[in-house]
Parts: C-alpha cells; sequence; structure tokens
C-alpha cells in the first residue's frame, strides 16, 4: 500500500529542529472575482502575496500585492516559450513598462504594494534581473529554487499546464513540497528561503480549491511548520 503523502509530509516536517517556513503567492490578479473570492475563503487567513498585472488593475484588490509585469503580453516567437520580460526587447524598455507600472500600483494601493517583481510565466531575461536592484525594486520572485538573497520565490505549482490545467493531485504536490523541504534540509536549497506554494486563482478547479484548503490548515497545525506573511520577506 502507498504510503499517505500527508504523513510522508509530516515525517519530514518532524525532522526539523524550528518550523519550516512557508509562503504563498497568487498569479494574474486583476480584479476582486468570485475566483478570489474562493481562493480567500479556502486559505482561512493564511498571508498571501497577490501578483497584480498593473495595466489592468482594479482598486478592489486585497492584501499585499506584488507587481505582475506590465500587461501579461507575450513577445516571445510562436516557437519560444511565453515571456513578457525576455530578450526580445531592449531592457530600456521593459524597463520604462515596469516603472510605469510600479507608480500604478502604487497609486492603487498605497503601502500594501511592496515593489516585488513576480514576471508573467515566472520568465525574465538574466540581464533584465541584474538591473532591477538599481531600478529601485526590492525584490524579485520567479519560480525556482533562489539564486540570491533578491530572490524569494515558488517552488511548487498545483496546475498541470501540459495537460488538462487542472489539479495535478495530492501525492505529486505534496512530494515537490516535501522534495523542496528536504533539499533546505539537506543543504542543496537554501535553508533560509521559505518554500514557496504557487497559485493561479482564474484557474483553481475543485480539487485544488479543496486541497488549498487542507494545505493551509495542515501547515498552521503542525508543530514544525509555519506561515510566513509574505509582506515581511522583503525588507519595506
Amino acid at each position: 500500500m502507498a504510503a499517505d503523502p500527508w504523513q510522508a509530509l509530516a515525517g519530514e516536517l518532524d525532522l526539523w529542529p524550528e518550523p519550516a517556513e512557508f509562503w504563498w503567492r497568487d498569479d494574474d490578479a486583476e480584479a476582486w472575482t468570485p475566483a478570489l473570492e474562493r481562493l480567500v475563503e479556502v486559505l482561512d487567513g493564511v498571508p498571501f502575496a497577490l501578483a497584480v498585472v498593473p495595466a489592468a488593475a482594479a482598486p478592489d484588490l486585497p492584501g499585499l500585492v506584488l507587481q505582475h509585469g506590465w500587461r501579461h503580453r507575450n513577445h516571445a516567437g510562436p516557437e519560444e516559450k511565453k515571456a513578457e520580460l525576455g530578450s526580445h526587447r531592449s531592457p530600456e524598455a521593459m524597463l520604462a513598462e515596469l516603472e510605469a507600472g510600479r507608480e500604478r500600483l502604487q497609486s492603487l494601493y498605497g503601502r500594501r504594494f511592496l515593489p516585488v517583481l513576480a514576471p508573467p510565466w515566472n520568465r525574465i531575461d538574466p540581464g533584465l534581473a541584474a538591473r532591477l536592484p538599481a531600478a529601485g525594486w526590492r525584490g524579485l520572485s520567479v519560480f525556482r529554487p533562489r539564486r540570491s538573497a533578491f530572490e524569494i520565490n515558488a517552488h511548487v505549482d498545483p496546475v498541470a499546464w501540459r495537460s488538462h490545467r487542472g489539479f495535478r493531485g495530492e501525492a505529486e504536490v505534496l512530494g515537490d513540497i516535501a522534495a523542496h523541504l528536504r533539499a533546505r534540509r539537506g543543504g542543496t536549497a537554501d535553508r533560509d528561503e521559505p518554500t514557496g506554494i504557487l497559485s493561479h486563482h482564474l484557474v483553481a478547479d475543485e480539487a485544488s480549491l479543496a486541497f488549498f484548503r487542507t494545505l493551509a490548515r495542515f501547515v498552521s497545525a503542525h508543530p514544525c511548520a509555519r506561515w510566513r506573511d509574505p509582506a515581511t520577506l522583503w525588507p519595506r
């Protein structure tokens, strides 16, 4: 009989001498929708960061806001992976767009906006990324183990993007969470980077939402795990 994936995750957490930290990022927000309302409901008080598309942003979005590019527009070729902030345009043009987006989000959300860039499709040209600190950005959030303290990333995506675009399943997603925790504990990933859960409320199906509710409560209840407020992850 296959091991219970929740028990396996609990067993990994039991090996931590101090609580392992987790954080939550949700992408592609533009307005308060029933889908976003459902996400807030199932998270039941777990703090999360909302990656907002500036050009389409409405003023009624909740919580902590990060910047999700400018228009979430693909500039890659038809045979390439999608990217808004790839190598297809000049860094100057992209920085100008990002600055316009940052000003708009600041005006809409004030102190609830944190100037941290979460690029659409989690892709950014390395040369552009290297210029972000000098351009006034406080951080970068993509999808991978971080490469510097400037990054605080997501590591687990529950969506089966390459097939049915629904929930990948408990065993697979919990296995990814446990694998990142093991890598942190064993030193092959940065121990101090919280394990990041990435959601997309606009495509979250019922199975995903049920999993989110269970995971939110599981981490909150386990003595060797805790949710980290994203507002505390980067300096103000």
